[in-house]
């Protein structure tokens, strides 16, 4: 029997890969291991944002160019999400140039995935050698596509006057976190926005899973800014540094005349699908770059916390589950052998780890405890007594690592 391209045995053999891939969590299997190969060669990609865009560009493009291997067509449509991608690169000031070579690289990583299944799959040469011949047709005919299309995208983001602008103020921004050397006062004239202040730094983002949020553009971008807008006339001084860092992410930062606003200031408050990490508020360049830095460690938080936490997330109060949490399995040693028995999952554990947090954050005193909480004093002597019976000894031998094991918990969950 012929083994052409077309043979029927080929067409199907394909059709059953496509159907075997296309289930959602094999092709987001497949979709991290292309975009970790690209991310690997550029390190441009590794930021948060930026890794979140390409996926959702990848999984897209996945899913046509898949669904075009069973197909006789050779023209595949760009989704948006591409398209975002390659705003996002414009805007935030990088050449052209790291768009074609995404693409270049995602085609290798491509073909190195199939012959690794072919490979894996132990076809006949001559079923192997077709099935690679029509996806590479297929796959260059899909970059060539995009590349032209969306390197359209990108210039026309320019061409709006978006590009000077955000170029300019990635490049300062860039360089102040980087911890280079600037001169303040003509970064804060080309910014237009006071270094010598105080700040609170500030990520915003939208949940994965959230439904589209049209700015104009598609994108979420809009709503974030009128968020931070708000934060800074309520908050600050009314003086505020913006800049997007993904299709649905936004860093800013807050000038501030004094100590700055308390985390429980009803004035933070954000509705769904909105999500905000806040930095502590410090003074000039290395402030302005400590506070950034702390956002984003309780952004990290906040997308490991358990479900139903607060959509707020300042710095201050995850401080210990951020730096606990970045070593997951030491972390929960950490929670089982502090709490033992107090670590169970049911709502009377639940009460006294709730109990004992307040207790402890009150210096023990059960008066300071009890008005946290909302119960009498003699209530919480009760319920430490039995704590201690729980844990087999006195809170005077192990406070401060049970009070690290519950800001744990509280974060994190059980």
């Amino acid at each position: 029997m012929a083994t052409t391209p077309n043979s029927a045995e080929i067409r199907q053999w394909i059709a059953d890969f496509v159907a075997e891939t296309l289930p959602p969590e094999t092709l987001e299997q497949v979709v991290t291991r292309l975009d970790d190969a690209i991310i690997a060669r550029i390190p441009e990609l590794r930021d948060r944002d930026m890794r979140r865009d390409l996926a959702a560009s990848s999984r897209a493009h996945a899913v046509e160019v898949l669904s075009g291997l069973t197909q006789d067509r050779f023209h595949y449509p760009v989704p948006e999400e591409a398209h975002a991608f390659a705003r996002t690169l414009a805007r935030r000031g990088y050449d052209v140039r790291l768009l074609l070579r995404v693409y270049h690289l995602g085609q290798e990583a491509v073909i190195d995935y199939m012959t690794e299944v072919l490979e894996q799959r132990q076809l006949p040469p001559d079923i192997e050698r077709s099935v690679l011949l029509r996806l590479f047709d297929r796959t260059t005919r899909w970059v060539s596509t995009s590349v032209e299309t969306l390197t359209d995208t990108y210039m026309a983001e320019r061409e709006r006057g978006l590009r000077a602008a955000f170029t300019q103020r990635a490049e300062i921004v860039r360089s102040l976190l980087d911890g280079a050397e600037v001169d303040t006062e003509s970064a804060s004239a080309r910014l237009g926005y006071r270094l010598a202040q105080r700040h609170v730094a500030l990520v915003l983002w939208t949940d994965e899973d959230a439904a589209p949020l049209p700015d104009g553009t598609g994108e979420a971008v809009g709503l974030l800014d009128r968020i931070v807008a708000r934060y800074a006339a309520a908050l600050g001084n009314g003086s505020l540094l913006t800049m997007p860092s993904g299709a649905s992410a936004l860093w800013a930062w807050i000038g501030l005349d004094g100590e700055g606003p308390a985390a429980a200031d009803p004035a933070w408050s954000v509705d769904a699908p909105v999500r905000v990490a806040v930095g502590a508020p410090a003074a000039h360049t290395a402030g302005f770059r400590a506070s950034h830095r702390e956002a984003v460690a309780a952004r990290q938080v906040a997308e490991r916390a358990r479900p139903g936490a607060p959509r707020v997330t300042h710095y201050a109060e995850v401080e210990v589950a951020y730096l606990a949490g970045t070593d997951e399995v030491a972390m929960r040693s950490l929670i089982d052998r502090e709490l033992g028995a107090l670590a169970a999952p049911d709502a009377q554990s639940a009460r006294l780890r709730e109990t004992l947090h307040a207790y402890l954050r009150a210096r023990r005193s059960p008066d300071a405890a009890a008005k946290l909480l909302g119960v009498h004093k003699n209530t919480v002597r009760y319920r430490i007594q039995r704590i201690e019976e729980l844990l087999g000894h006195s809170l005077d031998q192990r406070g401060a690592r049970l009070e690290m094991a519950l800001d744990c918990v509280a974060v994190y969950g059980v």
